[in-house]
């Protein structure tokens, strides 16, 4: 019993070390599992996995810890593991937090002690990485039908493009090309309804488009994420020559900051309200708005703007109930409009009105000036 409680008392003061305070695969903070095979501390979701890999964990306040394994994990921890783990990492390549989807947790946990891509005496990471080309086969959700179909996609990072091909037969050309310029992707599994489902967003002409693929390994599809990452970073750089990697990594892709269902009215506020599904691109400040959740192209989009060019969101009561079947309100104000939108849920109006602050709050970069309305520019 001494011998019991003594070991665990050396795994909590550990586990409280500035190196193993967070969980060493998602970043979680004070890990309660520990693997005494890496000799690393990790949080219960990353515990799972990597039991799930042969990886022995045990949990640091309820197992009994022999002396041996607790002096193991004295002599290692995640410093020196990620040392040598992550010894080799692309910049580019996406490093899961603790908020990201399993597929993304478990991919990256085998991608360092599995298959040992960044250890730097392997043959890894993976050639769509390096060469800068990946092709393979998708299934891609119809744009006009939630029937899944197999397309076959191409990347080319030396031409900045991803397209794919409805038929087997090439000969007649790629059904989209897409330029990586725009383009974002995002897992969206429980939007798409499957573990694998990642969304791709680029831009047509004036509207957004979305696509929906998955498939059905989830290393091909969290590959395929990376490579596209990896393309994306290469135009960054040089779309961007002088931006530093602490600059142009948050814009190689990223995770809409708040999505969902709100009904919506017209520009006079007496039409009849109608049920939209919302996006708040916080990178692009656009609330994008779709007939569904799984549309392929949106309705319309709104610039979030700051408060000094004009803009604000608050709680409000619509002059006209007509059509709405949610009380819960709020008005996002332009200087060309007001938005007005009813929520479900206390809870949802509170969320979208901290999303959209965040962003109202947030200074507008020259690459916005860009994209926003005449009036919010600068005044030459």
């Amino acid at each position: 019993m001494a011998n019991r409680e003594r070991n665990k008392k050396i795994l909590l003061e550990l586990v409280k070390q500035s190196d193993n305070s967070r969980c060493a695969d998602c970043g979680e903070p004070e890990p309660d599992w520990a693997s005494y095979k890496l000799g690393i501390f990790v949080c219960l979701n990353c515990s799972g996995i990597h039991r799930s890999l042969s990886s022995h964990v045990k949990s640091i306040r309820l197992d009994f810890w022999e002396d041996k394994l607790v002096e193991f994990m004295e002599s290692n921890g995640n410093a020196r593991a990620q040392a040598q783990y992550e010894k080799a990492v692309p910049p580019y390549y996406y490093r899961p937090q603790r908020e990201d989807c399993n597929i993304l947790r478990e991919q990256w946990i085998r991608a360092k002690y599995e298959r040992k891509e960044f250890t730097g005496e392997t043959k890894y990471p993976p050639l769509p990485y390096t060469t800068g080309f990946y092709e393979g086969i998708l299934l891609k959700k119809g744009k006009d039908n939630t029937q899944f179909l197999k397309r076959k996609f191409v990347l080319s990072e030396r031409e900045f493009t991803l397209s794919y091909y409805n038929k087997e037969d090439e000969s007649k050309g790629p059904k989209a090309v897409i330029s990586i310029k725009d383009l974002n992707a995002t897992f969206q599994p429980e939007k798409i309804g499957h573990p694998n489902g990642l969304q791709i967003t680029y831009q047509d002409g004036d509207h957004t488009r979305n696509l929906y693929v998955y498939h059905e390994r989830s290393e091909e599809i969290v590959t395929w994420y990376n490579a596209i990452r990896a393309a994306r970073y290469a135009y960054l750089k040089t779309a961007y020559p002088t931006g530093s990697d602490e600059e142009l990594l948050p814009m190689i892709t990223r995770n809409y900051l708040k999505e969902g269902y709100m009904e919506k009215t017209g520009p006079m506020q007496t039409e009849s309200f109608k049920r939209r599904w919302f996006i708040l691109d916080s990178q692009n400040r656009k609330l994008l708005y779709f007939k569904g959740h799984l549309d392929a192209e949106e309705l319309g989009a709104i610039f979030i703007g700051t408060e000094c060019k004009g803009y604000s969101v608050r709680e409000c009561v619509p002059l006209n109930a007509r059509g709405n079947k949610w009380k819960c309100g709020l008005m996002v104000e332009t200087p060309e409009r007001q938005f007005v939108f009813m929520c479900e849920q206390e809870r949802d109006q509170r969320e979208w009105l901290e999303a959209l602050r965040k962003v109202l709050s947030r200074p507008m970069s020259p690459q916005d000036y860009t994209k926003c309305p005449a009036s919010c520019r600068p005044q030459s």
